[in-house]
């Protein structure tokens, strides 16, 4: 466990071990539960110059439907974690998955713009998934007896974190299969029953002995007894002082790393929301790539953002994850930016756009661990899902200026450049700002 506003209290009592299969076991099912999350996440951008021609929408009207889906979608990220800190990391799981599901299942029935940022905005839930993970996670790996992922803690989450990049790359390679043959509406319900499967394979899975050991403290004050709750908090050296989690996240230690932390990635979203959700878009109107090409260019990308992730991963491990991520960032808006300016050609265009997409991506290993890492276990959900909320305001803000510029008459390419190099390379020099932080075991 993980103190952040005092020091960690000498404890009497060590909180229960996981076994190595239940540790293994829950690590596959983080993965691919997140690989189908960023599936139905990614689509929606991927498809967006389908859907467009579809319904009949311009380039600025298209814009404005994804930035309208920005906000439906930071609506309901904020209001997972207070709730995981509620009920549950294990049913907290479920509840991210099954809003996946829900969430393809009802854009392949869009009808019009109106109803598809409705449903839209429940994917929300499916991109509060990595927030859930690491939460989960990080608990999970404090007490476990593999010691092998206990060592490699960071190393093994990119694993985990590197389904975004296996995501967008099943993403476009199911578009580029079954496009031709169902249309964008079944390439939504294609999403949809692994993510019920993988709810139902999460009912299986132990709850985490810390929040275990803090719901035991709730229902001690709730009944009345302090004396018992203050008794059991001593032997496992934890804080019992009731606390608002959203409060707690604004205080002493944390306070810092929770806005450094929003901050950068808000900024950083504005790489994200141009060049992975819009990455189609930016090669057939910056780059003049056909949109079947595109396909085929972005799985390549995507490919090499993969690799991004399980090399932050263990540089995270070895240099510390906050250097790591600010480096990785500020590379990526460099690459992004001369892939934009002086990259001619498929080559030249491929190769800096996956070594851009190597350092935007991959440092997310890094930093949802490392999020995880900055909370006690009374209100880690809350502050991990917090700064994951702030990426739809900068999918917002990108969207916005993008939709604005575009209707100035500013080109792709120069709109791509301003809003997406320049915010990532922006959110790199803002995480040196961040503490680094200490992991402890309770």
């Amino acid at each position: 466990m993980t103190t952040v506003s005092s020091g960690p209290l000498a404890p009497a009592r060590r909180l229960p071990r996981i076994g190595v299969r239940p540790t293994r076991k829950a690590t596959a099912i983080a993965f691919c539960a997140w690989v189908f999350a960023v599936y139905d996440y990614i689509l929606f951008g991927t498809l967006l110059p389908e859907i467009s021609s579809r319904f009949g929408w311009s380039e600025e009207r298209a814009a404005l439907v994804s930035t309208l889906i920005s906000v439906g979608t930071a609506v309901v990220v904020l209001g997972v974690g207070p709730l995981v800190d509620r009920l549950g990391r294990r049913k907290g799981m479920i509840l991210t998955v099954s809003g996946t599901a829900l969430a393809s299942a009802a854009s392949a029935g869009t009808i019009n713009a109106s109803y598809l940022v409705g449903v839209r905005s429940l994917g929300g839930l499916g991109l509060s998934e990595q927030a859930v993970n690491t939460t989960y996670l990080n608990e999970i790996y404090a007490v476990t007896e593999d010691e092998a992922i206990k060592k490699r803690r960071g190393f093994i989450y990119s694993l985990v974190q590197s389904g975004w990049p296996v995501g967008t790359l099943v993403a476009a390679a199911f578009v580029a299969v079954f496009l031709p043959l169902v249309g964008w509406r079944g390439c939504f319900l294609l999403a949809t029953f692994p993510a019920v499967v993988i709810a139902l394979l999460r009912r299986g899975l132990p709850e985490t002995p810390q929040f275990e050991l803090q719901r035991r403290l709730r229902e001690l004050r709730r009944s009345g007894d302090e004396e018992e709750a203050r008794r059991l908090a001593a032997e496992y050296g934890v804080d019992e002082t009731p606390s608002a989690p959203l409060l707690e996240i604004f205080r002493g230690r944390a306070r810092r790393n929770t806005l450094v932390l929003s901050f950068a990635w808000l900024a950083n979203w504005f790489g994200i929301q141009i060049f992975s959700v819009l990455g189609t878009t930016v090669l057939t109107r910056a780059k003049g790539v056909s949109f079947a090409n595109s396909l085929l260019l972005f799985i390549v990308i995507n490919a090499v953002g993969f690799a991004g992730y399980l090399f932050h991963g263990w540089a995270g491990d070895r240099f510390g994850r906050r250097n790591v991520i600010a480096c990785g960032w500020i590379l990526s808006g460099v690459l992004f930016a001369l892939m934009l300016t002086v990259a001619h050609g498929t080559v030249p265009v491929v190769l800096f756009y996956s070594l851009g997409m190597f350092f935007l991506i991959g440092p997310y290993a890094a930093m949802l661990f490392y999020m995880g890492e900055c909370y006690d276990t009374q209100c880690r959900a809350t502050g991990t899902s917090f700064i994951n909320a702030f990426s739809q305001p900068g999918a917002i803000a990108a969207g916005a200026i993008a939709t604005a510029m575009l209707a100035s008459g500013a080109h792709w390419n120069q709109t791509a450049l301003l809003v997406g190099a320049v915010g990532t390379f922006l959110s790199g020099f803002v995480m040196f700002a961040a503490r680094r932080v200490d992991t402890l075991e309770a």
